[in-house]
This record gives C-alpha cells, structure tokens and sequence, in this order.
C-alpha cells in the first residue's frame, strides 16, 4: 500500500482528485498540503502550507507519489512574480523535498501549449516546470495538459466563463485537443496512470485525457 502526496486539493483538478485518492484500494496514506481545512477522513493527513514551505514533511515520513495541481491565472496573480511563484517555484519546492522522502512518481498538471521558448509567458512558464520536473530525478514523471477547464470553481471568471459559452455552441467543430474539459476527467487520467507503474517521462495531451 502506498501513499500519496497531493498540492492544490482544493482547486479545480485537485478538489476532484482528491476524493479518488482517499477511495483508491492503491494508498493507504494521503497527504494533502493545503491552505484550507478538508473534512476529516481516516487516510488523510493535513498539512497547512505556510510561505514557501510547501513540500516540507518530518523526515521520518514516506511518499511514494506526487499530484501537482498547484496553479493560477496571471488575472488572479496580478504580476508576473506572483504567478511564477505559484506555477514554477512551488511545484518544484514540491518536488525536490519529496524526492528525500521516498517519491518515485511526480504527476504534474500544465497546460495545453506549454512551450518554454512560447512567446505567451503562461506557456513559457508551463513549459519550464515541465521541464524541470522531467529533470530532477524522478522514475516516472507523467505531465498533464489539458485545454480550457470545466467545472465547480469557488470564484467566478468571467473570461472562462465566455469561452465555455462559445465552446458550448461551436465546440463540436473543434478538435478534440483543443475542445474544453471537463476537470474530472483529467483528475481520472491523474489517478488512472498513476497506478500504471511506468518509468519514464511521459506527455498527455487534452484530447487523451476526453476518454476518461
């Protein structure tokens, strides 16, 4: 039985993969690194985030597999800084001090047109923890990167919301990489390859992720 490690368990992806987790005959253990209080359950394990300490855990502590779903907007981050911090420094802080621990598997969410020479920074950056993750070590790294986001948000964005509008009318003629999707299913994809006990780097574009 193995434990799982999971950052963002109360954002979009993360609220919806967190409960597959404590459901799966796979982990007897569930840290979830988290500003917010999650109901009690008897395989989760609580750790409040608290400046850039996120990732750090008592050294007796064991993982064995890592859920990134830490991310952000640079609407809802402001500055550049703010969002780079969020979407690169804190998933590599996450990385590097579960590796000490154990992990051998590193489930990063990105973004679909994740480039690091993208002239789009969001993308610039998606693609720069894409590839430092791919770097550090890890036996299995699997990236997700899925296209615009359906789903329960806590706060509203109005942007969104008019392109899933738009997707709702004409996404049909769109390819599937491309089309809009839902959160849950990437969440099911995380989980489900996960459990596949590869090694090596592996990519996985939106429209893989539509069958789940």
């Amino acid at each position: 039985m193995r434990t799982a490690l999971i950052a963002g368990a109360t954002g979009l992806i993360g609220g919806q993969l967190l409960p597959l987790l404590l459901a799966s005959d796979r982990y007897k253990k569930v840290i979830a690194f988290t500003r917010q209080d999650l109901p009690e359950h008897i395989k989760l394990m609580q750790v409040k985030i608290e400046g850039g300490k996120v990732g750090e855990l008592d050294a007796g502590s064991h993982v064995d597999d890592v859920f990134c779903c830490l991310g952000t907007t640079m609407a809802k981050a402001r500055t550049k800084e703010k969002f780079y911090y969020v979407d690169f420094t804190l998933p590599s802080l996450l990385a590097k001090n579960s590796i000490p621990l154990g992990a051998k598997q590193y489930m990063l969410v990105s973004s679909l047109g994740a480039k690091k020479n993208s002239s789009i920074y969001y993308n610039q950056v998606k693609g720069a923890i894409e590839e430092e993750i791919c770097n550090m070590g890890f036996e299995t790294v699997h990236i997700f990167r899925p296209s615009l986001l359906l789903g329960p948000r806590a706060e509203k964005r109005s942007a969104e919301d008019a392109a899933k509008f738009f997707y709702k009318i004409f996404g049909f003629l769109m390819p599937s990489k491309y089309k809009a999707i839902d959160s849950l299913k990437v969440a099911r994809a995380m989980i489900h390859f996960a459990s596949q006990d590869q090694r090596g780097n592996f990519i996985h574009e939106s429209g893989e992720l539509q069958k789940f």
